[in-house]
């Protein structure tokens, strides 16, 4: 069976995406790009919207490829501008780059680091490793409030139907990747277990109603 390839960053534009897998393969470790942009633009505005390119690598990489990141955006920053946007970043606001490193670039969570170091805010290894520890807790609990998402499971399960299937089975196993590398259920025990019965109910109400035109 092969490994399973897991998102390591995600990019809007296929360039970026191409010079990271490039820097990965010059050190040995395997990547996927997936495209996963919109087919279809429901602005017209052909700006890119809906565009995404994933990069994955193995889980077993990601500690190695965090590494290697990390040492070349400390590299970057002594060419850096001065005039670069994270400069005009307050305290707070540089924190929580640092707190929340898997929305941000590693070259910004660099800097953001650097420039808190330098106005004496503590960023030592122990605090960031707290950090970090607290983001995996945080992003590891379920997501909540989806009432509406489950009444549209159920409706669209009696009246059978691909909806109903994919809502059901979307619920039962999505699972999302965390910075990590570790994949959980995004889904609750209790939202799973809706997921579990709407995938029951739509595939039962299927073949009622496929044996009902059959016979009709």
């Amino acid at each position: 069976m092969t490994e399973e390839f897991i998102t390591f960053e995600k990019f809007n534009d296929k360039h970026s995406a191409e010079e990271l897998g490039q820097i990965l393969k010059e050190t040995n470790i395997e990547y996927l790009l997936e495209n996963n942009s919109l087919s279809f633009d429901p602005t017209f505005a052909n700006n890119g919207f809906g565009t995404e390119y994933c990069l994955k690598i193995k889980k077993e990489d990601f500690k190695k490829a965090n590494e290697i990141l990390l040492k070349k955006s400390e590299k970057e920053i002594n060419e850096i501008e001065k005039d670069y946007y994270l400069f005009t970043f307050s305290d707070e606001e540089l924190i929580e780059v640092v707190s929340k490193s898997d929305e941000w670039n590693k070259f910004d969570v660099t800097l953001a680091k650097k420039l808190l170091k330098e106005k004496g805010i503590d960023v030592s290894e122990e605090r960031i490793k707290k950090i970090e520890e607290q983001r995996i807790l945080e992003l590891s609990k379920p997501e909540e409030n989806h009432k509406g998402f489950l009444i549209l499971g159920y409706i669209s399960a009696f009246f059978g139907g691909i909806w109903a299937l994919f809502i059901g089975w979307h619920l039962l196993t999505y699972k999302k990747a965390l910075p990590n590398g570790n994949r959980v259920y995004t889904y609750s025990k209790e939202d799973r277990k809706h997921g579990n019965r709407i995938l029951i109910i739509g595939i039962i109400f299927s073949i009622l109603w496929l044996l009902y035109y059959l016979l009709k």
